[in-house]
Parts: C-alpha cells; sequence; structure tokens
C-alpha cells in the first residue's frame, strides 16, 4: 500500500465527514433535510447540479471510452450534454413550481391519490439503485488500485461511507459536498489535461498523430461505427441520453433547492456550462490515455477502460498524480451516490411514509427517523448489486439507466405538465409500461442474455444495445392507451387550466391555498 495514496484517501474522507458533521447540525427539520430549506444560490446549486451528474460513468467511463472506441465513444457526451436543454426549456421551471420535496409531489399537484405515490416512489428507488451501482462499481476498482485493497471490500468501504454522509447530513451535506466535488474535479482535470498537452509540447497535431499510432484503429479512430455498428443503436442512445436526464429524481429534486424559478435558470445554465467544459477536457485525456499509454497496454491493465484516466495521471505524473486524479474521482463517486440516496430516500419518507402510511400526519421527527433508515437500506441493497457487476463498463450501466428513467418517468412528467386530456390511469399506465419495458429489454439485451442463446434473434430488436427506441415509445403509449381508455375521468377544462397557469407562472387561483 502506497503511503500517498492512503494520505490521499484518508484527507477526503475527512473532509467529507468534516462537511457531513457542519450538515447534521443544520438539517434538524424535514425541509432542511430534504432541500436544504431551498437556501442555495442558483450558481451554488449549478455546481451542485454538476456534480450530482458528472458521475464515475463520467470522468472514468468515458475516458476509457473515447480511448478504447475512438468517436463513438464521446457521442456518450454529446447526449449527457444536449439532454439539460430539454430540462431547462421544457420541465425545470414547472417542476420547481409543482413540487416541494419529490418527483411523487408534482404529479399529484395534478392527480392527488396514494396510488400515484406508490408508483412514483418505486420508480424513484428504481432509478436511484440503478445508477448507483456503477457508482460503486467503480469505487471498487479505484479503491484496488489506489490502496490495493480486494474489489469486495472497496465496495463494502464505499457503500458504507455514502451512506453515513446522507443518513447524518442531508441535502445540505450533499450538496456541499457535490460543490467541493466539483471545484476539484475541474481544477484537477483542467490540470491533468494541461500536462497532456505539454507532453505534445501543445501541438495538436502531434496529438492526433500520436493517436493514430497507439490505437488498432488508425485513421480510423476519428471516424463513426466502432462501438456503433448499427445507426440505429447510435439513435437509440442518444434518445434514451437526452430524455433520460429529465426522468432522473436525483437531478429534478435539485430544482427545489434554490429559493424561485430565476435561480432554477441561474443554476442549470451555469451546471450546463460546466458540464460541457469538463466534457471538452474528457476528449483530451481520451486521447492522452491512447497516446501515451497505448491499446496494448491499456486493455492488459484494465479491459473495460474504466481506468484510463487514473493510468494516464500515473503514466504524465507519477504516483502523487495518480493519488491525485484518484482521489478526484473518489469525491465524484461520493457526491453522486450521496445525491443518489437523499433522491430515493426522500421518495420512501416523504411519498410512502408521510402521505401514505401517516396519512399526512407525520412529526418531522418521524419523517426524519424514516429517511434515515432508509439510507441504510438502500445503501444496502445497490452495494449488493454492486458486488456482482465488476465486469461492465460503467458508462454502460449508467446509459441502461437513462433508459429506465427516459421511458417510464419522462413520458408521465411531459404528459402531466402539457397534456389537458392526459389522466391519472394514464400516468399509472405509462410509468408501469415504461418501467417494464426498459427493465425486460435491459435484462434480455445481449449484455446480460447472449443473443446467441437460441430464443433470441441476433436480428431482432430486443437484440438492440440500448433498447431506448423501443422502451420510451411504450412508455408513451401507455400513458396514450391508459388516457385513452379512462377519457371519462378527464379533468375539466377550468382545472386544467388552472394546473397549467400554476406550472408555467406559479400564480394560484383563489381556491388553493398559495
Amino acid at each position: 500500500m502506497n503511503l500517498t495514496y492512503f494520505l490521499f484517501f484518508i484527507c477526503i474522507i475527512v473532509c467529507t465527514l468534516i462537511i457531513t458533521y457542519w450538515a447534521a447540525k443544520r438539517s434538524n427539520t424535514t425541509n432542511r433535510f430534504y432541500t436544504a430549506a431551498g437556501s442555495l444560490t442558483g450558481f451554488q446549486n449549478g455546481m451542485a447540479i454538476a456534480g450530482d451528474f458528472i458521475s464515475a460513468a463520467s470522468f472514468l467511463g468515458i475516458v476509457g471510452m473515447i480511448a478504447i472506441n475512438g468517436y463513438d465513444g464521446f457521442l456518450y457526451s454529446i447526449g449527457f450534454l444536449v439532454s439539460y436543454l430539454v430540462v431547462l426549456f421544457l420541465v425545470a421551471e414547472p417542476v420547481h413550481r409543482l413540487g416541494k420535496y419529490s418527483l411523487g409531489d408534482v404529479i399529484c399537484s395534478r392527480f392527488p391519490s396514494n396510488k400515484m405515490r406508490w408508483i412514483m416512489a418505486f420508480g424513484a428507488f428504481a432509478i436511484s439503485i440503478l445508477y448507483m451501482i456503477p457508482q460503486l462499481v467503480a469505487s471498487g476498482y479505484l479503491l484496488r488500485l489506489l490502496l490495493d485493497i480486494d474489489y469486495s471490500i472497496s465496495v463494502l468501504v464505499i457503500g458504507g461511507l455514502m451512506t453515513v454522509y446522507v443518513v447524518f447530513g442531508g441535502m445540505v451535506a450533499t450538496s456541499w459536498v457535490q460543490i467541493v466535488k466539483t471545484v476539484v474535479l475541474m481544477s484537477g482535470t483542467f490540470l491533468l489535461s494541461l500536462i497532456v498537452f505539454s507532453n505534445f509540447n501543445w501541438n495538436i497535431s502531434a496529438l492526433i498523430d500520436r493517436v493514430k499510432e497507439g490505437s488498432p484503429l488508425g485513421e480510423d479512430f476519428f471516424f463513426p461505427g466502432h462501438l456503433f455498428g448499427n445507426p440505429l443503436e447510435f439513435f437509440s442512445l442518444q434518445l434514451a441520453l437526452v430524455l433520460g436526464t429529465a426522468g432522473l429524481p436525483h437531478i429534478l429534486i435539485r430544482l427545489f433547492t434554490v429559493r424561485n424559478t430565476i435561480e432554477v435558470r441561474r443554476s442549470l445554465i451555469s451546471s450546463t456550462w460546466i458540464i460541457g467544459l469538463f466534457y471538452l477536457m474528457t476528449l483530451i485525456l481520451g486521447f492522452g490515455a491512447i497516446a501515451l499509454l497505448g491499446y496494448e497496454s491499456l486493455m492488459a491493465t484494465d479491459p473495460t477502460g474504466n481506468l484510463a484516466a487514473p493510468l494516464l495521471a500515473k503514466e504524465v505524473g507519477g504516483d502523487f498524480l495518480l493519488a491525485f486524479v484518484s482521489a478526484i474521482a473518489f469525491t465524484t463517486i461520493v457526491a453522486v451516490v450521496a445525491g443518489l440516496v437523499i433522491s430515493a430516500t426522500t421518495a420512501f419518507s416523504h411519498d410512502i411514509f408521510h402521505h401514505i402510511l401517516k396519512k399526512g400526519q407525520s412529526t418531522d421527527k418521524e419523517q426524519l427517523k424514516a429517511a434515515r433508515w432508509t439510507a441504510l437500506g438502500i445503501g444496502l441493497i445497490s452495494t449488493l448489486f454492486a458486488l456482482r457487476l465488476e465486469t461492465i463498463n460503467v458508462t454502460f450501466l449508467v446509459s441502461m439507466t437513462f433508459i429506465v428513467a427516459a421511458a417510464s418517468n419522462f413520458p408521465v412528467l411531459i404528459l402531466t405538465i402539457y397534456w389537458k386530456r392526459f389522466t391519472q390511469v394514464g400516468a399509472i399506465t405509462g410509468m408501469v409500461s415504461g418501467l417494464l419495458a426498459s427493465l425486460v429489454l435491459v435484462v434480455l439485451g445481449p449484455h446480460i442474455m447472449n443473443p446467441d442463446g437460441g430464443w433470441i434473434a441476433r436480428e431482432s430488436l430486443i437484440s438492440l444495445h440500448n433498447p431506448g427506441i423501443i422502451a420510451i415509445p411504450i412508455g408513451f403509449l401507455g400513458a396514450y392507451i391508459g388516457t385513452i381508455l379512462s377519457s371519462k375521468q378527464a379533468q375539466r377544462e377550468e382545472e386544467f387550466k388552472q394546473f397549467f397557469i400554476k406550472s408555467q407562472t406559479g400564480i394560484t387561483s383563489r381556491r388553493e391555498s398559495p
């Protein structure tokens, strides 16, 4: 075990625990635990959103994807970035005006019922756990590389630490861990990018030439078709990435942590700039990994590509830079998992415990206790899953989460806000059909079920590695059919008008309490 690595690791744990201790004193009400009482500014929240969104898949997986697959690897970055335009223009402000703590609040502001809350909470649970698994997988790789600890022990350690941050600090701790993570990540990635360029005397042409020499793809490294041989695969992936962000509970609940819609817009604009600059730097790191390490060396050390960035850091800066970059990646995992745990925790303690089990009569103390026990349960479940998925690239695992979010939450959310005829039955059928379709297609797809197994034809649509092009329309279709079959339940035009005005302006009718 290298002493430098160990000291960096201990330093991060101590710093984040100090933030958690400070936040724990300020998280004694549900409002502060769930949303930090709306106390963040737009820029602070934008940094926290970026910290929530730039996951291990972005920092580790995409660098490896670019190094191994060239042009096609960068296409993940494009989808992730463009997705924020959908959030900004279609759902951000309505979600802020309609909700209080969770996505269930937003949907139930139009369709108030316990069934709706149960389904939305279950969706938040499923998506949060699916997203947490690749973060924990990446953490296992990192600690094994950094401290020479067994993968299983690494995952258990990280899973336990993440849970502590949420159990004691709530959204206040989560937000500031994410803000600190964004500052450290951006500065560290920028430093590593400069070092890569300096190895080629600041000559981009020299870097590109070395990339061609280091990759078995040669000139084709800069052309599409290596990861997505079928154009349908590419379109399906981009569809899931672009629409999926607008259905991610841990991103949407960040819209409740600011005071007004002006700060919501500032949050998303600043986070988009930060995320865009970060993905440009991952392109440089991907080039640097293949140019300085070489394809054979990279594949021999880590065939998944998840460790391309740390290995590049060691190549250009030795043990100290490797420890620094691995520490950055670890901070990334800390921030993202904390955000995921709190979104799942909010779904249970607010939607299920407070509204359904306690019929809206629970005290702050009871809700906080339920939230903390839920955080423990979520951390345990996701850790157990992560122990079994060591060999899969984390970027792929995250893309599967986006498919589930785009097929289930997104259709229900967008139709609730904008479709006058939409009904509660339509919302339930849309959520259930999208969730089931996406999960079934992922399980039966070639990553989990071998397409040569006999009963799944290689040419069939079900063999798509990214089945978003099937699952997302199923979610919309389920919502449409459910609405048509229950058209008698459609709201009166005046009721929808009041709801729509509130979602777009925040103005409530006299019948409603402001």
